[in-house]
């Protein structure tokens, strides 16, 4: 498996996470994503909790030729400065890609950009590694340090407008952010269906819920008035210890393949039946188990990425019983 030396995997903005596969082709500015007439996802089941998530697809090439594309598994932006903590950085936990059930090696493409402009060749051409763009150098919570940058290379970055300074600081930071993509080829053989399983430990916005639940929450999570009353209960309940954790996870890419996918079921998983859950979806969820919440669309054709709220309240037992709020 090709990776960067301190595996340039994700991460830094609150909500992140992994995505849906999409047929793409590389070009000089990086990952730009295709069209595919003949390979299509017949079929998706994604599983959601706050920390894990699981995909499996099934895709068929429906032609009469074999078909090889460039895959690409694309990791949302994150901001290169300064976090205050570890979760936002890292090579998620337990990641692994199966075709077919056999382990798939994969190599990292890294695109660095500034306000949607790409500034990764001018971040080599200053003679950054590929762990300084991806990581901030100084002041670092990883484990593994980033060698600093040169007076000379920070000078040209201020030149260039590429650093900026902390609030109330003197210290200089990057004012870029970061995408990886994992990319691989995959062969298609006429008429066959290829499996493709994805696992991983998901990177997330993590803290209080109280702080979560800010002024555009309503709107970013459909959160109805039931979800506000049981969320006030259960803070009640637990002396205001009420976590909360948000997931996301890029779901447009699915529309690269023919026909979008076709059949598609999300679990949303809770680790207590008690948890709460709250995201913007199309479609009804129905529960499946206590702990498990599924909704499944047929041809369904994603017009949005999935961000999930995840209330966590710590002991078993506590609110039991209670149903997530849940809209269409």
């Amino acid at each position: 498996m090709n990776k960067l030396s301190l595996a340039l995997l994700l991460s830094g903005a609150p909500a992140l996470c992994l995505a849906n596969d999409g047929i793409a082709a590389l070009s000089a500015g990086g990952i730009v994503f295709g069209k595919s007439d003949a390979i299509a996802m017949k079929k998706e089941v994604l599983n959601v909790s706050y920390d894990k998530v699981s995909v499996d697809y099934d895709f068929r090439n429906e032609s009469a030729l074999d078909v090889e594309e460039t895959i690409a598994f694309p990791l949302p932006e994150y901001s290169a400065k300064y976090q205050q903590s570890p979760t936002y950085y890292g090579q998620p936990g337990a990641f692994s890609i199966l075709v077919d059930g056999k382990a798939l090696a994969y190599r990292t493409v890294l695109a660095a950009r500034q306000e949607g402009r790409d500034v990764g060749a001018v971040l080599r051409r200053v003679g950054l590694t590929e762990e300084q763009i991806a990581y901030f150098p100084a002041f670092s919570p990883f484990d593994n340090k980033v060698a600093p940058l040169s007076a000379a290379q920070e000078e040209i970055l201020i030149a260039k407008g590429l650093l900026a300074k902390l609030i109330d600081e003197t210290s200089w930071v990057p004012a870029w952010t970061v995408q990886i993509h994992c990319v691989w080829k995959q062969k298609f053989p006429a008429h066959k269906t290829v499996h493709v399983h994805h696992q991983y430990r998901p990177f997330v916005e993590a803290g209080s819920a109280t702080a979560m639940l800010n002024a555009n929450f309503t709107a970013s999570h459909c959160a109805d008035a039931a979800f506000y009353r049981t969320w006030r209960r259960l803070a009640a309940a637990n002396e205001q210890q009420v976590t909360a954790n948000q997931v996301a996870y890029i779901l447009q890419t699915g529309n690269t393949w023919k026909n979008g996918i076709e059949d598609f079921t999300l679990n949303l998983v809770k680790k207590d039946p008690a948890e709460l859950i709250s995201l913007c979806f199309p479609g009804t969820f129905r529960k499946i188990n206590p702990t498990t919440l599924q909704l499944r669309l047929r041809n369904f054709r994603p017009t949005q990425d999935l961000n999930v709220y995840f209330g966590n309240i710590g002991e078993a037992g506590v609110g039991e019983g209670v149903g997530p709020a849940l809209a269409p």
